[in-house]
C-alpha cells in the first residue's frame, strides 16, 4: 500500500506526538528506507531497540506509521502518510504551541542534515556540486501571495512521486536527494504589533 500523499493536521495532541527528536528521526528513517523493524531502526539511529519500539508504537497510535507486511518473524513498520501539512488552527486551542514545538525540532534536524552535506562536499563530484543550491530570497508579498507560494513549494517535488516506492521509476544515476524550504514573513517588530499593523 502506498502512503497517502498529504494530510492536514491541526490536532495539538497529534502534532505534539512528533515533538521528540527520536520520533522525527524514526519517521525520517522510515520515509528513507520504505520499511524497517524496530531493531533495524535502532541500528540506523544508534538507539536501543526498546526505545525505538516505544517511539514506533507512539507514532502508530497517532496515525503516522503502520505495520508493513510481515517478513517471516520480523514485523516491520512503514510510513502511513508521505507528507504532512501542520498548521495552527485558531479554532483548535493548543495547536499553535504544538506546531511551534515540532517546527523547532524539524528545523534543527534539517539544519544538521544540511551542515553534514556541506561538511562533506569536498568528497563529491563537480556534477553533484553544481546540482546543489543554497538559496535565500527576500521580497514583499501579501498574505494571500505568501500562502500561494507556500502551496507551490509544497508541490515542487510532486514530479518525483512514486520513485521512492518503485525503484524502476528512478532514472539511471539518480541519488536520494533532499529538499528543504521555509516560506515565512519577517516577524513584526513589537512597535508594529502595538500599532496594530
Amino acid at each position: 500500500m502506498a502512503p497517502e500523499r498529504r494530510e492536514r493536521i491541526t490536532d495539538p495532541e497529534r502534532i505534539r506526538a512528533l515533538a521528540h527528536p527520536v520520533r522525527i528521526a524514526l519517521l525520517d528513517h522510515l520515509a528513507d528506507v520504505g520499511e524497517a523493524t524496530a531493531t533495524e531502526c535502532a541500528a540506523a539511529l544508534g538507539e536501543s531497540p526498546a526505545s525505538c519500539s516505544f517511539h514506533l508504537r507512539t507514532l502508530e497510535k497517532y496515525g503516522y506509521i503502520e505495520r508493513a507486511d510481515r517478513r517471516g518473524r520480523e514485523k516491520p513498520w512503514r510510513v502511513k502518510t508521505a507528507d504532512f501539512d501542520m498548521r495552527p488552527d485558531p479554532d483548535v486551542p493548543g495547536s499553535l504551541l504544538a506546531v511551534q514545538a515540532v517546527a523547532s525540532l524539524g528545523l534543527e534536524s534539517e539544519y544538521l542534515r544540511a551542515m553534514d552535506w556541506f561538511s562533506r562536499i569536498d568528497r563529491e563530484s563537480d556534477e553533484w556540486l553544481q546540482a546543489t543550491t543554497f538559496t535565500r530570497s527576500s521580497f514583499w508579498a501579501t498574505a494571500e501571495e505568501l500562502a500561494q507560494l507556500s502551496r507551490d513549494v509544497q508541490d515542487i517535488t510532486e514530479r518525483f512521486a512514486g520513485r521512492h516506492a518503485d525503484p524502476s521509476k528512478r532514472p539511471e544515476g539518480a541519488r536520494f536527494s533532499r529538499f528543504f524550504a521555509v516560506v515565512n514573513p519577517e516577524p513584526l517588530a513589537d512597535s508594529d504589533q502595538e500599532a496594530g499593523r
